[in-house]
């Protein structure tokens, strides 16, 4: 089913409208195609010359993750980042916590591990999240420089 209908019938059950500017909002996320902040949501639709302001954007973002279309991810305190989760499957990330930058995995040997604990757990799994946090090779080298620099 396309998002935009998923999207529409979570609002209608929840008694709200679909919008304009939640449909310019959804798009733009779909667009995106990787982990955003909302800030950065805003810069995009600004950039696409769309006129939608900050509080149309956070609601709009609570209400997709409330419908299943997007979800938090949070790697830190500062901001709250998201990412597309409807129709998609595990997004396992590395994630650099000198740099922010985010290097999505797979590993399928994690799905096999999902399965067996959830099923001597008596459970069905749907879905899994793994971020692994760490200090990327890049971010280690620029620390060594300014280190030795120092």
């Amino acid at each position: 089913m396309p998002l935009c209908a998923v999207f529409r019938r979570h609002l209608k059950q929840d008694g709200q409208k679909f919008t304009a500017e939640r449909a310019r909002v959804l798009d733009t996320v779909i667009r995106m195609e990787r982990v955003f902040e909302p800030e950065e949501l805003l810069d995009e639709l600004r950039r696409r010359r769309m006129r939608v302001s900050k509080a149309t954007i956070y609601r709009t973002l609570k209400l997709l993750q409330d419908a299943g279309i997007i979800e938090p991810v949070l790697y830190d305190q500062k901001q709250t980042h998201y990412q597309l989760a409807y129709g998609q499957g595990p997004k396992d990330q590395m994630i650099c916590i000198e740099t922010g930058r985010i290097v999505e995995i797979s590993v399928p040997e994690i799905v096999e591990l999902r399965r067996r604990i959830a099923e001597r757990m008596g459970w069905a799994a749907v879905g899994h999240r793994l971020q692994i946090f760490g200090v990327s090779p890049e971010a280690a080298e620029a620390a060594e420089a300014e280190a030795a620099d120092e």
